[in-house]
């Protein structure tokens, strides 16, 4: 959209397992959409290569102080809106939106406490985290797609390393779970991947809860039959 507003175009490189609602709703602002296997190709060098090859600007999902900014307005508008929280409660896949968050929450409440969520089988932030050192895992498979990450952005990674107090992990029962909870009470569609930080504060993965505590839900990219199929299944296995 934003390509679009300026008079030019946008080549958006997207998983090929990505939602098809998302998809067709990148093609619906004007973009080009390429896509490719997370599992056996390098995101990050076919960008490169396609950028060079097209001579285009190339903007990464979030490994960049700008789009960082931009992501932490969550934050921002959360705080604007509740005031002082004592804990942040944000998934984690790349590590931007936590980072940008994190940067924003605490600038306006040094004490708040901001608390990373990755699916179990996509842990990559909190190995890291742990270990002082990016580390890289293999692909996961996750119904959280947003999250399916091998490794931390250099960027990001700094970043969450001053400022992320935690990250725990949340299992794919609890993220259908918690997909349910927010369709029908909360008449929110969220994608597995914005359902996580839900799924944590339900499946009490958060230590010591303070009695304020703000959480992202940080997308909807789900079409009907898919969010149909996971919250059956869910039901099918409580």
């Amino acid at each position: 959209m934003a390509a679009r507003e300026l008079g030019t175009g946008a080549v958006i490189l997207m998983p090929e397992d990505a939602p098809r609602s998302k998809m067709e709703a990148t093609a619906g602002y004007g973009a080009e959409v390429l896509t490719y296997d997370r599992y056996t190709q390098d995101r990050t060098a076919l960008g490169q290569a396609l950028a060079e090859d097209r001579g285009l600007a190339l903007i990464p999902p979030y490994d960049h102080p700008h789009v960082i900014a931009g992501q932490g307005t969550a934050a921002l508008e959360l705080l604007e809106e509740t005031g002082e929280l004592g804990a942040l409660v944000v998934p984690v896949g790349g590590g931007g939106l936590i980072a940008g968050s994190a940067t924003a929450a605490k600038a306006l409440h040094p004490a708040i406490r901001v608390i990373g969520v990755e699916p179990e089988n996509g842990d990559d932030t909190k190995r890291s985290l742990e270990s002082g050192r990016r580390v890289t895992i293999p692909v996961p498979r996750t119904i959280a797609d947003g999250q399916a990450l091998p490794t931390p952005g250099e960027i990001t990674f700094a970043v969450n390393q001053r400022l992320v107090d935690a990250v725990v992990l949340v299992g794919e029962e609890e993220i259908i779970h918690a997909m349910r909870f927010a369709f029908e009470r909360l008449k929110i569609v969220l994608e597995p991947s914005g359902a996580t930080a839900l799924a944590a504060l339900m499946a009490g993965r958060v230590e010591d809860p303070p009695q304020r505590i703000g959480l992202i839900a940080s997308g909807g990219n789900i079409d009907t039959e898919r969010f149909i199929e996971l919250i059956t299944a869910g039901r099918r296995n409580p």
